[in-house]
């Protein structure tokens, strides 16, 4: 293990550039989509002090056991229920002290689409000056790989064994509507976009949310390695489109689909979660349509 002491040289100051947010010796799976986007999220924040709020996720049983910590900033570990609240306190803390740390978020889909979400929206109505990230790996990974509302149709869980029968929540569209500043998907299969927006949002000013798709070998029964090829397969078919949204009202795609079904098969067949269900393609198809149409109308 190279944890280091928690707040080691952490308060107050800029992130030291050859310090990684996600330190060695972590315990996170191998082919962690979450592992990647912190990693990300670390080399945007080089220049900004970063203070994290971590409910109840995968996210927070990767810091270790006090009084060391696996991340290279202070986090604050808070209940499922509670973290957009707590950020937004945190954040209020730094405006009135003057001081340029970032508030983040950083939450499992079970503590953004579900639980979490009675603050999130009080949050983002209020446009307070918090970035929340969530990283979506589509199941309660954490607990055992319960459904929650960001699965999608046809996958199996332990509590969906024969495939979930209602299609995901379309969450980044739920806060674009209450008019923030910015909202974003991010694509980890395409770093460059991915860096762009996180620079944006740590820039910007008011509530700012970027969705994440985030692979888990455990839960979608695939190969540690796959995990960006996954992620480059579901935005190639239209699955998960690439696009940003600012003040509520423009939006704006960053990788056209290919609407590609050849795509869309292989994206199934290298996940054992949908082999039970054996997904309709066409139901599939028609579900992306609906949600690029959506998309269109904003642009």
């Amino acid at each position: 293990m190279s944890h280091e002491p928690l707040l080691d040289g952490m308060v107050g100051t800029k992130r030291d550039r050859t310090e990684p947010l996600l330190r060695a010796g972590n315990t996170n799976c191998g082919g962690c989509g979450m592992s990647v986007i912190l990693q990300l999220l670390g080399r945007a924040a080089a220049d900004h002090p970063l203070q994290l709020v971590i409910p109840a996720c995968c996210g927070i049983v990767t810091a270790g056991p006090f009084p060391c910590s696996a991340y290279g900033a202070p986090v604050m570990a808070a209940t499922f229920a509670s973290a957009a609240a707590a950020a937004t306190g945190l954040s209020w803390v730094a405006q009135l002290n003057d001081e340029k740390t970032r508030v983040c978020c950083f939450a499992g889909d079970g503590g953004t689409f579900d639980i979490g979400f009675a603050t999130l929206s009080a949050t983002a109505e209020r446009n307070e000056d918090v970035l929340y990230i969530c990283y979506d790996n589509e199941i309660y990974g954490n607990t055992g790989g319960q459904r929650s509302s960001a699965t999608p149709l046809g996958a199996s869980t332990t509590t969906t064994p024969t495939g979930k029968t209602v299609r995901k929540k379309d969450v980044l569209g739920i806060i674009a509507a209450h008019g923030v500043p910015y909202v974003a998907t991010i694509s980890l299969a395409h770093p460059e976009d991915a860096m762009r927006k996180l620079r944006y949002a740590l820039n910007a000013r008011g509530f700012r949310f970027l969705h994440v798709l985030a692979p888990c070998p455990t839960g979608w029964k695939s190969e540690p390695g796959d995990g960006i090829e996954l992620v480059r397969l579901a935005v190639r078919s239209g699955l998960y489109p690439v696009y940003e949204v600012f003040d509520g009202d423009r939006a704006v795609v960053n990788v056209q689909s290919a609407q590609d079904d050849e795509a869309l098969s292989r994206y199934f067949s290298l996940q054992g979660r949908f082999r039970r269900s054996q997904v309709d393609i066409s139901s599939v198809r028609a579900e992306i349509s609906r949600t690029w149409r959506r998309i269109a109308a904003w642009t």
